[in-house]
């Protein structure tokens, strides 16, 4: 029987270990089946944007902990396991069917998504014959070879003939390359072809043009700052080009009401506030923080004195603020 599809190496089974966490208190607070958590540390379950972000900050790990790299131990353990998968399939057959359909399919000028649907099979389960990780049942031959307008002998024959000639080697070999990389993001030749692109990657690259770290928790009348990613949270807003966005957790109470609690405040490092504005006040100069430092900040309201000099307000009880920087705040999440 065809072993299921690796698409997702990853690290969040270590992770996990290395936090004390069981398996079934990661499914509990990730809101996921114990199967599901099972399938994802396994790699053979795909994540969406929202589960990859919420079981990071679950574990409390930097979404680029999740991926694999060159140097983890783990690498070597899914390399050898994605070779002996190839090849039990390709002598079982599998991957010679599998690259033969695909070649038919291309030349039919099909996409798969397309030739999933004509041949009345989910993506998912098309996808997985083609790169031979699948049997094809008995049942599902007739309408696959009729989606191409043949019958099952003659789909047969054209595989046969493909193999032949040489024609599926290449493509066969294309496969087994992909083997002597692992999933590190920014690498665009590791992974493995999912639909065409490389789902690792894409998920990856997906997720972290949509995020914002949080760098700031309440701590007392202030807050903890600490430049750090090990939190983050989906923008609403667009941040295609933008750069030195992050969140902070504000003290609510401070402002007098002014922000909701459980909220979230975005600010943008690269846009110094300005009197009247609301803004994130940090004790020490920004571009001096980094994962190690910690600073104060407080969320406050941008005011000028009598004698012109510019201090952040915040009003439960009242107080003026002084800080080395103050970016200003553009947006308020609430949760």
């Amino acid at each position: 029987m065809a072993q299921e599809e690796i698409i997702f190496p990853n690290n969040i089974r270590n992770i996990r270990l290395a936090n004390g966490m069981k398996m079934t208190e990661l499914a509990r607070q990730a809101g996921l089946s114990l199967s599901a958590v099972s399938k994802i540390e396994k790699g053979v379950r795909r994540l969406n944007q929202k589960q990859l972000l919420n079981i990071c900050n679950i574990l409390g790990c930097k979404l680029s902990d999740i991926f694999i790299k060159e140097s983890d131990e783990v690498a070597d353990q899914w390399q050898s396991e994605i070779k002996r998968r190839l090849t039990d399939n390709e002598n079982s057959g599998l991957k010679i069917f599998g690259s033969g359909l695909r070649k038919i399919r291309q030349k039919s000028g099909k996409t798969i998504a397309q030739a999933a649907k004509d041949a009345g099979m989910t993506l998912s389960v098309y996808h997985k014959i083609e790169v031979g990780q699948r049997e094809i049942y008995v049942n599902e031959i007739e309408p696959l070879a009729q989606s191409f307008a043949m019958s099952a002998e003659k789909l047969f024959d054209e595989v046969a003939e493909l193999y032949k000639s040489g024609a599926l080697t290449k493509q066969i070999n294309k496969v087994k390359e992909r083997v002597k990389s692992v999933l590190v993001p920014g690498n665009p030749l590791s992974g493995i072809d999912m639909h065409g692109s490389l789902y690792g990657a894409k998920l990856y690259d997906s997720a972290r043009k949509k995020l914002v770290p949080v760098f700031g928790n309440p701590a007392g009348k202030a807050i903890a700052f600490k430049k750090s990613d090990k939190t983050m949270i989906v923008s609403p807003l667009s941040l295609e080009g933008r750069q030195g966005i992050y969140a902070v957790i504000p003290n609510a109470k401070r402002l007098g009401g002014i922000i909701p609690e459980k909220s979230y405040v975005l600010a943008d490092a690269m846009t110094p506030a300005q009197v009247g504005d609301m803004a994130v006040c940090i004790d020490t100069d920004f571009d001096s923080l980094d994962e190690e430092t910690s600073a104060v900040a407080h969320v406050v309201s941008v005011k000028q004195d009598s004698k012109g000099k510019v201090y952040g307000h915040v009003c439960a009880p009242d107080e003026k603020i002084s800080g080395k920087t103050m970016h200003k705040v553009i947006m308020i999440i609430t949760e």
